[in-house]
């Protein structure tokens, strides 16, 4: 289940586990994140946007700003009032909000840092997925991943090589981080979408990605949320 991080007046960060779907599809029944927030902050129903469905039915969104991937763990940002709504979509828009991630990825990284710039285009054929295709900086589709090399090691069963990294993404585009690092030879481990073809490494059955931290200003405060590095990673994390 999620866990409250900090909780203030106008926001909520919680600690979204892996395997949890923010919202629902409008297609299949299973608990979401959107449940757990109408249960425990019941005031928060109307909060925010609905999504209307391919089929029609519209779901509530609580204060729901921003989404992680299913497979994705870590820290999300959910707005307590309409204000706050407003102000948290708005930060998002014009990228003054700092997200970091973690991640093992196969393969040594070519040097200590580095930056990724491709569009995110989608796939004409099934299943649904999405690749990266160059582009300029300042082209309106642009998606920006800055990152930076933790550690290089090699997988202690299989010997194969990986590397832990700290992610800056400058966008926020789906699937961005994933489609980025499979683009540049080195995907997120265990991604079952785009990295269908390596081994598992390091015990993962999911994608090891973790959203880490979350900036932004409060009341013209500098605030940082934090979810801790979750129990799949390992101790190398």
């Amino acid at each position: 289940m999620p866990k409250v991080i900090a909780e203030t007046e106008e926001v909520l960060a919680i600690d979204k586990p892996e395997g949890l779907v923010v919202h629902s599809d409008g297609r299949t029944q299973e608990p979401t994140l959107a449940d757990w927030i109408l249960k425990e902050f019941p005031a928060l129903e109307f909060v925010g946007e609905p999504w209307i469905s391919p089929q029609g039915e519209r779901v509530l969104l609580p204060g729901i700003v921003h989404r992680l991937d299913r497979t994705t763990s870590g820290v999300m940002l959910i707005a307590k009032t309409q204000s706050a709504y407003a102000f948290l979509k708005n930060e998002f828009k014009e990228r003054r909000i700092a997200k970091v991630y973690r991640a093992f990825v196969y393969g040594h990284m070519e040097s200590e840092k580095g930056e990724i710039v491709a569009e995110i285009v989608r796939s004409s054929v099934p299943p649904k997925r999405w690749f990266a295709r160059p582009c300029e900086e300042d082209e309106k589709r642009a998606a920006i991943t800055e990152w930076k090399l933790l550690r290089s090691f090699s997988d202690p069963v299989t010997g194969e090589a990986a590397s832990y990294i700290e992610i800056y993404p400058k966008t926020g585009r789906t699937h961005q981080i994933r489609v980025h690092f499979a683009s540049i030879g080195n995907p997120i481990v265990a991604d079952h979408l785009y990295a269908s073809d390596k081994e598992l490494l390091l015990g993962f059955q999911r994608p090891a990605l973790h959203a880490y931290s979350i900036s932004l200003n409060l009341k013209s405060t500098k605030t940082t949320f934090t979810a801790p590095i979750p129990l799949d990673f390992p101790q190398i994390a």
